[in-house]
C-alpha cells in the first residue's frame, strides 16, 4: 500500500488508565474492538509499523488507553480491547466505565474505527459501543477484519449485511479489511485521513483548561 504521511508519522506518546490522564489533544481517530478481532494488527498495518500496537496471543490484555501521535496535538487512539471471557469482572466494569465515558464526553474524539471479526460482525458489544458514540453525530467507520478467512461470495454477504444493519445511521461506513492479505489497507487509511481532515495549529492549548473543560 501506499504510505499515508499522517498514518506513517505516528509515534507512542503516552498510556492512561483514568480519564484524567488524557493528554491535551486537538483532534483524534479512536479505535475500538473485540479483543480478537485484530485491532492492533489493524494500527500496525495502517501506520506501516509492524510493532506499533501490541499485538498479543493472550486477548484483552491491553487495559489502558495508548496514543500515538501523528501531529502536534494530533493523536490516534488505540482503546482497550473488550468482550475476551476470562477477564475478571471487576476489570472488565472498569473497561465499561473508560470506554463509556471517553466515547461519549471526550471533547477531540473526531471519530471512531470500529474493527469487527468479518465472521462474527456486529455482536453485543459492539452495538454497545455504536450505541455509546453514534449519539454524538460524529464519523464511524467499520473494518470488518480477517476478511481473507472468508470466500468472495460470503465477504459479499457480510458487507451487505453489516452495511443494510447501520443503513440509518449516515455517519457509518463500512468496509472489508484483513491485515493479513492487506485487502482494503489503501481505502481504511485514506478514509482515516479524510476523519481527521484538515488541523489548524492549537491556540492556547493549555493542558488543565483542556482537561478541566472536558472532565468538569
Amino acid at each position: 500500500m501506499t504510505a499515508k504521511p499522517v498514518l506513517n508519522r505516528a509515534q507512542f506518546h503516552t498510556s492512561v488508565a483514568r480519564l484524567r490522564d488524557l493528554p491535551a489533544s486537538q483532534a483524534e481517530i479512536a479505535f475500538a474492538g473485540r479483543s480478537n478481532a485484530g485491532k492492533s494488527s489493524a494500527i500496525n498495518l495502517l501506520t506501516r509499523k509492524n510493532r506499533l500496537a501490541y499485538t498479543s496471543k493472550t486477548p484483552g490484555r491491553t487495559q489502558l488507553i495508548n496514543f500515538f501521535e501523528l501531529d502536534a496535538n494530533v493523536y490516534l487512539v488505540d482503546l482497550p480491547g473488550y468482550g475476551y471471557a476470562k477477564v475478571p469482572p471487576e476489570i472488565k466494569a472498569q473497561w465499561e466505565e473508560l470506554l463509556s465515558r471517553y466515547l461519549q464526553e471526550r471533547s477531540a474524539l473526531v471519530g471512531m474505527v470500529l474493527i469487527m471479526d468479518a465472521r462474527h460482525p456486529l455482536t453485543p458489544l459492539d452495538q454497545r459501543m455504536l450505541d455509546w458514540f453514534l449519539p454524538r453525530g460524529k464519523p464511524v467507520h467499520i473494518l470488518l477484519s480477517k476478511a481473507d478467512k472468508l470466500s468472495g461470495n460470503e465477504r459479499a454477504q457480510t458487507l451487505r449485511k453489516v452495511k443494510q444493519a447501520v443503513a440509518e445511521h449516515a455517519s457509518v461506513s463500512v468496509q472489508l479489511f484483513s491485515s493479513l492479505s492487506r485487502m482494503g489497507a489503501e481505502e481504511a487509511a485514506e478514509r482515516i485521513e479524510s476523519l481527521l481532515g484538515p488541523v489548524e495549529p492549537a491556540e492556547g492549548n493549555d493542558v488543565a483548561e483542556v482537561l478541566a473543560a472536558q472532565h468538569p
